[in-house]
């Protein structure tokens, strides 16, 4: 029996592929709504569902780069505390972009923003923001005295 998975199922494929089962397994998948027998029909809807997704993933992509290009002019900067030989008290978090960012009307999840070493030094330092997965932009940020 020929089947379309409409949810991924553990060894046997992803949502969207279609795949040959023995005939009881393949109702198992039926009656819990994992899949749908293979139809003329049926896979139509697939082709149409792959193009939608496509697109979609088009169009994210698109945006992705459009807010990388925003992000990548911009400079962020903070004013900070300093002790004796320029020293920074704390550093600047994730959260505090997101929100430095969101006044600059970008709103951007903090979980995307890469911060490898801390932001605790007077001066510029660069911070990845990964946008999607194949778009990472770099932000400036500027710590002033």
């Amino acid at each position: 029996m020929r089947v379309i998975l409409l949810e991924d199922v553990k060894k046997q494929g992803k949502k969207g592929e279609t795949i040959n089962v023995k005939d009881g397994y393949g109702n198992y998948l039926i009656t819990n709504h994992l899949a749908v027998l293979e139809t003329k029909g049926s896979i139509k809807v697939l082709d149409k569902q792959n193009k939608e997704a496509a697109d979609n993933e088009k169009q994210i992509l698109t945006n992705a780069q459009e807010l990388k290009k925003q992000i990548e002019k911009l400079t962020l900067e903070f004013k900070v505390k300093v002790g004796k030989n320029e020293q920074v008290f704390g550093s600047i978090s994730s959260k505090q972009i997101t929100s430095e960012l969101k006044k600059q009307g970008i709103e951007i999840d903090k979980r995307k923003i890469i911060i490898d070493v801390p932001i605790n030094t007077l001066g510029v330092t660069n911070v990845d923001i990964n946008l999607h997965k194949n778009v990472t932009a770099k932000l400036k940020v500027r710590l002033l005295k």
